[in-house]
């Protein structure tokens, strides 16, 4: 990591678009689709061999922000069971959910098996972020093993076996976050990001979040001058070192907050919303958490 002015260092930072994802399958098994790729890399672990998984969002696509072509939504009628995130994450398709659910599909919302956060500054609107938290992703995935295990031709005792040891990895990957965040000192643990991403974290493990570029929860949003001065305020006044931008997301605003400000920090980049490609850093999701985990901490601990 290197120190550098903001207004310099968050230009090279926004992630590029890659293609990706999967494509509809003919496969005879029972087909599971689901909307995001850190959600579809969950159910491939719990389903293994049992169904087909079709995941619809790019990987190092924006969530709140892809979109599918009719083929593809096509697929969410024909599924045995439809997996999204919820909690108004998947705003692009949002249309195509409802009209599947609508149709009768079996439909399944992550969102609605956890203990769910509101963002602090956009009146109280639900934070569909909460892969953030290991602990609930352990909910997330009781929620999705007592819905697979009833789907006509899976083997429940299989998708049993694969929740367990999945649950269990989950569990090690809680202790290894702790024992890392651990090494920052209390008054050190605050994050500042493009946009409203780690709520969940900072709810588990003790972390103050002081600012986000982009209000709300969604990258869709556009910040005012005020807003951005406001934040700069709170960044100085928290003596926040490390500012942490987003893989997938596109650094415009925060090249409005630097130039506005002129603010002096480091700068780190998290993998956040979308996995990578294979190589790329984050190609599953335990994998995204722990290289989140290595950079937060070295960034704030110093």
């Amino acid at each position: 990591m290197r120190r550098m002015p903001a207004v310099a260092a968050l230009v090279t930072l926004a992630g590029a678009l890659a293609l990706g994802g999967c494509a509809p399958s003919s496969s005879e098994a029972p087909e599971i689709v689901v909307t995001t790729n850190i959600l579809g890399d969950v159910v491939e672990n719990l389903v293994g061999d049992e169904a087909e998984v079709i995941t619809l969002m790019k990987r190092n696509a924006d969530p709140h922000s892809f979109e599918v072509s009719a083929q593809e939504a096509a697929t969410l009628g024909d599924a045995e069971l439809v997996v999204s995130n919820g909690l108004g994450l998947e705003e692009g398709l949002q249309q195509h959910l409802d009209r599947a659910a609508a149709d009768g599909a079996r439909m399944l919302a992550a969102g609605d098996a956890i203990d769910v956060l509101a963002y602090r500054d956009a009146d109280g609107a639900p934070d569909p972020h909460f892969w953030t938290d290991p602990q609930r992703m352990v909910q997330v995935v009781a929620a999705l093993e007592g819905e697979i295990a009833t789907i006509p031709g899976i083997d429940a005792e299989a998708i049993r076996r694969h929740a367990d040891a999945y649950v269990g990895e989950l569990q090690r990957l809680d202790e290894e976050m702790t024992a890392a965040f651990a090494e920052i000192d209390a008054d050190r643990r605050a994050l500042v990001t493009n946009h409203h991403v780690f709520g969940y974290l900072a709810d588990r493990f003790d972390f103050r979040v002081v600012g986000a570029v982009i209000p709300g929860g969604t990258t869709l949003a556009a910040p005012s001058a005020a807003d951005l001065r406001d934040l700069a305020t709170a960044i100085e006044d928290a003596g926040v070192s490390t500012i942490f931008a987003e893989s997938s997301q596109p650094d415009r605003l925060v090249q409005v907050l630097a130039d506005e400000v002129g603010i002096d920090v480091d700068v780190d980049v998290l993998f956040t919303e979308s996995l990578t490609e294979p190589g790329g850093g984050a190609d599953t999701y335990l994998t995204m958490m722990r290289a989140n985990t290595e950079r937060i901490t070295q960034g704030l601990k110093d």
